[in-house]
């Protein structure tokens, strides 16, 4: 049986989680440093999900929860993380596979990557400190980061989506 076409949308969004994954493992074996949290949101009704029922029913469709002084117990697996929050003053365990992540954002340096959910739309990364090459990428001697406020540097991976 033949292979099908390279599915570069689940190829870069597979890298998406893997940045996502490696900072939650540097973080469980170096802590946060100073001022760094991290805003992840994910879809609550996701297959591997675990979380209190009571707080499924709060949140439905998504929950975005922050990771920084008030968290226990996180560990990272290979396709998954959790954690122990506090809601409401009771201690939670979360088990969230990555695929169920949407948004992964460390304001400190301003980071953020959005991951869509299979086919659904582009994947995106934001971030100014990291330059995008392209096939008319600026001769070396000329700058690499374009004026203007960072958030207009997103960059869209339409090209790359199933059809």
């Amino acid at each position: 049986m033949k292979p099908g076409p390279i599915d570069y949308g689940e190829l870069i969004r597979d890298g998406l989680r893997s940045v996502m994954a490696r900072s939650l493992a540097h973080t469980v074996e170096h802590g946060l440093y100073g001022e760094q949290h991290f805003y992840i949101s994910f879809v609550t009704g996701h297959s591997g999900v675990v979380m209190p029922e009571w707080l499924r029913e709060q949140f439905p469709d998504e929950i975005t929860i922050v990771l920084q002084h008030e968290y226990e117990d996180l560990a990272v697996m290979p396709d998954r993380f959790s954690v122990t929050l506090s809601f409401k003053e009771q201690a939670s365990v979360l088990v969230v596979p990555f695929a169920a992540v949407r948004m992964f954002r460390d304001p400190s340096v301003g980071f953020q990557i959005e991951i869509p959910q299979g086919d659904d739309a582009p994947a995106q990364v934001a971030d100014p400190g990291i330059p995008v090459v392209t096939e008319n990428a600026p001769p070396k001697d000329e700058p690499r980061d374009p004026p203007g406020d960072p958030a207009d540097r997103v960059v869209s991976l339409d090209a790359f989506r199933k059809k």
